[in-house]
């Protein structure tokens, strides 16, 4: 594995949070501070993590608790477009889309704490 790009949660992760970036350009105004600056920073989060556990990858204990962090903030992810929803920020479709694609990460970075001699950890 040449570089944390050629991971898989890394282009999934990068990928939503782009998509939310782009979904919450239409958010009102009054959320700018609160749920829409939420969602950005953690939906980013996950991606970065898995990007600081890709380069902490030869200490398995750091690699792991990296990934943990990633995983905190994609589970916050899911909360936030929860919300997002219920407050008919976004669709039925797009809320069930977004957080499909959260679910997907979450599995990924949880067969990587599971795994993480297959990343070059230890």
């Amino acid at each position: 594995m040449g570089s944390y790009k050629d991971l898989l949660v890394y282009k999934k992760s990068f990928t939503l949070s782009m998509e939310i970036f782009t979904v919450t350009k239409q958010f009102p105004k009054e959320e700018t501070y609160s749920l829409t600056d939420q969602i950005r920073r953690s939906s980013r989060s996950t991606n970065i993590c898995t990007i600081e556990a890709y380069r902490k990858r030869i200490y398995p204990n750091h690699f792991v608790s990296k990934l943990t962090d990633a995983d905190m903030e994609n589970s916050e992810t899911q909360g936030w477009l929860e919300f997002s929803h219920a407050c008919d920020y976004i669709s039925k479709e797009v809320y069930e889309r977004l957080n499909s694609l959260s679910v997907e990460i979450g599995r990924l970075i949880q067969y990587m704490i599971d795994n993480p001699g297959k990343f070059g950890a230890g």
